[in-house]
């Protein structure tokens, strides 16, 4: 067998996710159909993370096994790849590594970058989360300042994730001006939870205009199984950025 690691970058604004699903158009279904068609068998990818509904990725890596005998040039391999996948997915990098290399669980660091805008832009609202008014990116990284660490967040994750635990560590929160209209937020951590990113955001943001108090986000982390009202932002301002091995 060989071991087949591709990078690569995609638009999530018309997929339902990056998962395969039934009767769906997904990230992965994309690329498995056109790998089936290339390598002429079923091929299941083990990916770094997975994405939801209208997430974006300037940087996703996957791997895959082929036959051995499958002697395509990678580089041949790869032109084959984009020349059938859809405009929105673009595999930029193919190599063959390791067999015990796995894209999900030898992964160290992840991140993501979420974009906030306070001007409304028709041609970029798929690319941008609107809000409406101005932020302070000063302010904005004190209310996220409490989540660096080691620590519970199962009040930062959907009830209907499987992972068996919440115990996440955040190693970094940048906040900053992209332009003046634009705040841009990254994230790095050893790993998230489903929608958990999405969920940071939209909880700073009801801090941040006074829909729940200052303490809100030490009050989550310090009661982790205390259910509370969960506030989730919008897919499109959020793209893994950063998977790092």
């Amino acid at each position: 067998m060989r071991n087949i690691k591709i990078t690569y970058s995609y638009d999530g604004s018309d997929f339902f996710g990056f998962q395969r699903q039934p009767d769906k158009r997904t990230v992965q279904g994309e690329i498995e159909k056109v790998l089936k068609i290339i390598l002429k068998s079923d091929i299941n990818m083990v990916t770094a993370g997975r994405t939801d509904r209208g997430v974006h990725a300037n940087v996703q890596v996957s791997n895959f096994y082929i036959d051995e005998n499958i002697t395509i040039p990678l580089k041949n391999f790869q032109r084959a790849l984009n020349k059938l996948l859809p405009n929105d997915i673009d595999i930029y990098k193919i190599e063959e590594v390791d067999l015990d290399f796995n894209s999900r669980f030898q992964a160290k660091r992840r991140a993501y970058e979420y974009i906030i805008t306070w001007k409304k832009d028709v041609f970029s609202r798929r690319y941008k989360t609107y809000v409406g008014k101005e932020i302070d990116c000063n302010k904005f990284l004190e209310i996220l300042n409490p989540l660096i660490g080691e620590h519970d967040f199962n009040n930062f994750r959907l009830k209907d994730e499987n992972n068996k635990t919440s115990i996440r560590e955040i190693y970094k929160i940048e906040t900053y001006l992209k332009d003046k209209n634009t705040m841009g937020i990254y994230i790095e951590g050893n790993a998230f939870l489903k929608t958990q990113i999405r969920i940071i955001v939209g909880t700073a943001l009801d801090i941040y205009f006074g829909r729940k108090p200052e303490n809100y986000i030490r009050l989550l982390l310090e009661n982790p199984n205390e259910e509370r009202k969960i506030e989730i932002a919008e897919p499109s301002g959020l793209y893994l950025t950063k998977v790092e091995y």
